[in-house]
């Protein structure tokens, strides 16, 4: 009965063992889809900073647009103001 014991104690480690394996060839392959999924979001997180970075500066090269046109406004309506007092 002791070599059916010690057998039986074999028996239990390598089905345990065998599951050990199992588990970490799974837990691998998840690791490895993670690492996929994880490249995937970083690609897309570089191309909506891309992507933001353009549209600020399209708003900077439009707002500075903005600013120069009103500055010619501004200064057209100046000089007319003053060409108009000095008319009266």
């Amino acid at each position: 009965m002791g070599n059916e014991h010690i057998k039986q104690k074999f028996d239990d480690i390598n089905d345990k063992i065998d599951f050990m394996i199992e588990f970490c060839h799974e837990l691998q392959q998840e690791n490895k889809e993670l690492v996929l999924k994880i490249r995937g979001l970083e690609s897309e997180l570089a191309t909506k900073d891309e992507t933001e970075k353009q549209f600020s500066e399209q708003d900077e090269l439009i707002q500075s647009k903005i600013d120069g046109l009103l500055k010619k406004l501004n200064d057209f309506s100046n000089s007319a103001s003053g060409e108009y007092s000095s008319n009266l």
